[in-house]
């Protein structure tokens, strides 16, 4: 996968904008525009998800690894060089639904 195919995918979902974070893409939605994915780097895309399914798909997957914001674990980082798109798809569906709720 490619940067842009993880901005195509997480775009698709309902009422998402893109915005700069720090200088780099961050995808929003719901009222506050709550951030659910980021594109730190061109290599990696990083979904806000709780612990279990960063756990899981960490487990599952490869090219998962987890995202730690000091001592707490906030994000799967997906490696787009090797991951698959419908796996992605469903990641950042997950991470949606959750910041939308």
């Amino acid at each position: 996968m490619t940067p842009e195919d993880a901005r195509r995918l997480a775009l698709a979902l309902p009422d998402v904008v893109e915005r700069d974070h720090h200088g780099f893409p961050s995808f929003r939605t719901g009222r506050r525009g709550r951030i659910f994915a980021t594109l730190p780097t061109p290599e990696v895309l990083r979904v806000m998800l709780d612990e279990g399914p960063i756990r899981e798909a960490v487990a599952e997957w490869p090219w998962c690894r987890e995202g730690w914001w000091g001592r707490r674990l906030m994000t799967v980082e997906v490696v787009l060089a090797e991951a698959e798109q419908d796996a992605v798809a469903e990641l950042l569906a997950e991470g949606h639904a959750r910041a939308a709720g």
